[in-house]
């Protein structure tokens, strides 16, 4: 029988101030468009309060519910989302040109925001139940590879960043599992020409990939948002302009409280104010990883580490998309951009990776 202790304090203190900053921040970078557009500054601000609230519901609940029950869910709710990614297909409510949601479009959810951390406590399932000669052999790597791939093909679709971000995790976790170096080789192969195909299948994807490398090309479109992201972050040189200085949060960067949030954290405080961002999400990652490897059970492992390496990978994926060091994607950074079921479900995913964390050696 396991001991059950105290959930990790330091991890739960981490989320905290990266919320608190996300906070700050949603607050800075949407109060002109709200007050533009809406007649209150505060407009956004509040929305992503009371979605702060019913994430840490959402913490609180994962944090004390028994894994056992999260395990039992595993195989229906992976089933679920399936289901869900097959109807933002079919009935999907459209946003800017993509469709991700379901519902109306006032009030939506986003279906693969729910599949990430189903598809990661499906998939340490999965491992935790496959005999390590399984996993060696080809027939069983091959089978568990395709597995792995159904909800990122069905969210590709429309998603690549977020399809990314969770295939890179799951992979992970086939790497810590114990699969062959062999095998794994030829699945970074297979993946680089699927990824390139995926590219050139959409021309807005190829655009995007000719706007990374020279975005100055044509800054006035396929560039736009790159060129911008830069002037916000050049102009905060050290210390930046000053919270609620920004110029480039005067409609000139778009998605400025969503997906671009770090440029404006970079012009208002600075290289400093992004380091430490970037820092916090350092000490979340080896938190976490930190976490896993001291628990002894291996679906509690697995998925303690699969929901840290999700976490850490979107983050890692919307900092480099706004430094320029990866084409534009759209995907939040996790706990700071505005969002509603992004956050809520990201905060149900560091309670239940605060729950594993109660059955790690101290």
């Amino acid at each position: 029988m396991e001991r059950r202790g105290q959930p990790d304090h330091l991890l739960f203190f981490i989320t905290m101030a990266l919320l608190v900053i996300g906070l700050i921040m949603v607050l800075s970078a949407s109060s002109y468009d709200a007050l533009l557009h809406y007649d209150d500054a505060f407009y956004f601000f509040k929305k992503q309060l009371f979605n702060c609230l019913l994430g840490l519901v959402a913490l609180i609940a994962m944090m004390v519910v028994k894994p056992e029950v999260i395990k039992e869910l595993a195989l229906p709710g992976f089933f679920i989302c399936i289901v869900l990614m097959l109807l933002v297909l079919v009935v999907g409510v459209e946003v800017n040109g993509a469709k991700r949601w379901l519902g109306t479009s006032s009030i939506r959810f986003a279906p693969a925001e729910v599949a990430k951390p189903v598809t990661i406590v499906f998939f340490a399932y999965w491992l935790a139940n496959m005999s390590k000669r399984s996993l060696h052999s080809l027939k069983g790597y091959l089978a568990t590879g395709l597995l792995m791939l159904v909800i990122p093909v069905l969210i590709v679709i429309e998603d690549l960043g977020t399809a990314v971000t969770l295939l890179g995790a799951l992979f992970c976790m086939l790497i810590v599992a114990g699969a062959k170096i062999r095998h794994i080789v030829g699945t970074i192969i297979a993946g680089g020409i699927a990824v390139a195909a995926l590219i050139i299948a959409k021309p807005y994807r190829w655009n995007r990939i000719l706007a990374f490398l020279d975005p100055f090309a044509d800054p006035l479109n396929t560039g736009y948002q790159a060129v911008q992201s830069l002037y916000a972050l050049g102009s905060g040189w050290l210390f930046g302009v000053g919270l609620g200085n920004s110029r480039q949060k005067l409609l000139y960067l778009p998605e400025r409280h969503t997906d671009f949030i770090f440029s404006i954290i970079g012009e208002e405080l600075g290289f400093i104010g992004a380091l430490f961002v970037i820092f916090m999400f350092c000490m979340f990652v080896w938190r976490g990883f930190h976490i896993a490897s001291n628990i002894e059970d291996r679906f509690k492992a697995l998925t303690a580490f699969g929901l840290t390496a999700v976490v850490g990978i979107q983050a890692a994926i919307n900092i480099g998309v706004a430094v320029g060091a990866l084409p534009v994607t759209g995907i939040t950074l996790p706990f700071i951009s505005y969002g509603g079921t992004s956050l809520i479900f990201m905060l149900g995913t560091v309670g239940f990776i605060l729950n594993m964390s109660r059955y790690a050696k101290k």
